[in-house]
């Protein structure tokens, strides 16, 4: 009989040697693989390309570059290299680096000068004429020139007639500290004696010339007048033409004489000035400091817009522009007493 075949012999598995080998088998994986990567170090700030960043009608903030100071801020933003204060003013800043975020105001701020604690006034400074020897009107060349380094280095921002202007009109602010330099007459030291002062500190000045006088011994001569002007910081406007006072009548004097002579005082230096100078006439400053409602209305038919007096004191955004006020400053001042009359703002009560 035979016999079937026997079944081969099935081995027995060991399953925890097969879960041990599992083990080791993920351990050694484990240590076989890579480190993870690190982190991903953050993105560099991207390099401002461009020196605005961020514009609207009112403001334009930008990034100052190498070598820009305020004067060239103020030109490439706002036109006009002279308003550098408005951007050191908003700030608050004195000085300008590269890479510094700038606010610049693209709009007069403030135009009046108005603050709660009081009001922005201009002193208008009086000279007349310069010299070796003191006296009330004649200033020494040494004292003139301590003046004017006075207001450079105390912070004192010179400005033109025109400037004056266009504040008293409420259309352009000035810098805290403003004050305007007039010089009465024509006298041949303003062009010997003041004018390089002036120009070494490129502070602006108005000449008042009486025209009867120019031309005479001791007076500018007109080639002295067009120098000074070709300069961009002297102006020249009327002072009358006789240097007579505007609201005195002379003897036995008709109102229809008065009248008449006292146009010619307005017209004359003012068509004067055209003619030599090719100028117009927008200011006049009466002789003696006196006005009347007549030499007002003439003023104001020659299209003149301001008229001087020498009452001492500032002027306000709403001083009365054929009466502004001037300072005298005499020869006899000292540095102390010229420094009292540079009074640029008038506090007021809040209340």
């Amino acid at each position: 009989m035979n016999r079937l075949p026997r079944r081969p012999r099935r081995e027995r598995v060991d399953w925890q040697l097969v879960l041990g080998l599992l083990v080791v088998a993920l351990i050694v994986q484990g240590c076989a693989a890579p480190p993870p990567r690190p982190p991903e170090p953050e993105p560099a700030p991207a390099v401002r390309t461009s020196p605005v960043l961020g514009r609207d009608q009112d403001f334009a903030i930008v990034v100052a570059q190498r070598g820009d100071d305020f004067a060239s801020l103020a030109e490439r933003y706002l036109g006009d290299r002279e308003k550098g204060w408005w951007i050191a003013d908003f700030n608050g800043v004195d000085r300008v680096h590269a890479g510094q975020d700038l606010v610049v105001p693209l709009r007069p701020r403030n135009a009046i000068g108005v603050y709660r604690d009081g009001y922005q006034t201009i002193p208008i400074l009086c000279y007349h004429r310069f010299g070796a020897r003191k006296s009330a009107m004649t200033m020494t060349p040494s004292a003139f020139e301590a003046q004017m380094a006075y207001l450079a280095q105390n912070g004192y921002h010179v400005v033109s007639v025109a400037q004056l202007a266009r504040f008293l009109e409420g259309r352009e602010p000035l810098p805290k500290k403003s004050v305007v330099i007039t010089i009465d007459d024509g006298y041949r030291s303003t062009y010997e004696v003041a004018y390089p002062v002036l120009k070494k500190h490129g502070f602006p000045a108005t000449v008042y010339l009486y025209s009867d006088f120019a031309g005479a011994g001791d007076a500018l001569t007109w080639k002295q007048m067009e120098e000074m002007i070709g300069s961009g910081l002297i102006e020249i406007q009327p002072h009358s033409k006789t240097h007579a006072n505007l609201t005195v009548r002379l003897p036995g004097e008709s109102d229809a004489k008065y009248a008449a002579r006292i146009g010619r005082e307005v017209e004359a230096p003012v068509d004067t000035i055209r003619k030599h100078l090719a100028l117009a006439s927008f200011s006049y400053a009466y002789p003696y400091g006196d006005m009347n409602e007549l030499v007002a209305d003439l003023l104001a038919r020659q299209g003149v817009r301001l008229g001087f007096t020498v009452t001492a004191g500032g002027n306000g955004f709403f001083a009365a522009p054929y009466m502004l006020r001037r300072t005298m400053i005499f020869g006899t001042d000292d540095l102390n007493g010229f420094e009292a009359k540079l009074a640029t703002f008038d506090r007021t009560s809040a209340r």
